[in-house]
């Protein structure tokens, strides 16, 4: 679906009431207003709704679903990719500024290799931010950044030469 990004993945069950644990890439289900995600299910997504959440980490979180309280309901989820839609994700805060997160599911197009794919993850824990687009890891230096295009979730891009064959 291009009208949702990916910001987690269902890890493993918690206790015996249907809690699952998600590593996730985006928190951005505590920052909106929402109330469901969606999670990929036989290669459709389909609307989970929460009953709740916590933190365990920086990285990883215990969801609890409507209609999942028990762990045999939970275990079919595990390895399953949780999605976002992108109409609910705030806007950033007055600043005019996004966090490089905010770019999870554009498109990144090179002046010279063209269409690399869609920004699956955004590695911002080191100093460098990284792009992950599939095994491609791209850096999200605004140096590199010609230009981006909101309507499309496009993000043009001139790499240096040599670059992508690392």
């Amino acid at each position: 679906m291009t009208d949702t990004y990916k910001i987690g993945t269902i890890t493993r069950t918690h206790g015996t009431g249907g809690e699952l644990s998600m590593n996730f890439t985006d928190d951005v289900w505590d920052r909106a207003d929402a109330d469901y995600v969606f999670i990929e299910t036989d290669g459709i997504q389909v609307p989970f709704f929460l009953e709740g959440w916590r933190f365990r980490s920086d990285s990883v979180a215990l969801l609890k679903f409507q209609d999942i309280d028990t762990i045999e309901d939970a275990t079919e989820y595990i390895g399953s990719d949780v999605y976002f839609p992108h109409d609910l994700t705030p806007e950033p805060d007055g600043s005019d500024e996004y966090t490089w997160r905010h770019f999870t599911g554009w498109h990144v197009v090179d002046a010279a290799a063209g269409h690399l794919g869609e920004i699956d993850h955004v590695e911002d824990s080191t100093a460098n931010t990284i792009f992950c687009i599939g095994d491609k890891l791209i850096p999200a230096a605004e140096d590199f950044i010609e230009r981006t295009d909101a309507c499309t979730r496009t993000i043009y891009m001139h790499l240096p030469d040599g670059l992508l064959d690392l």
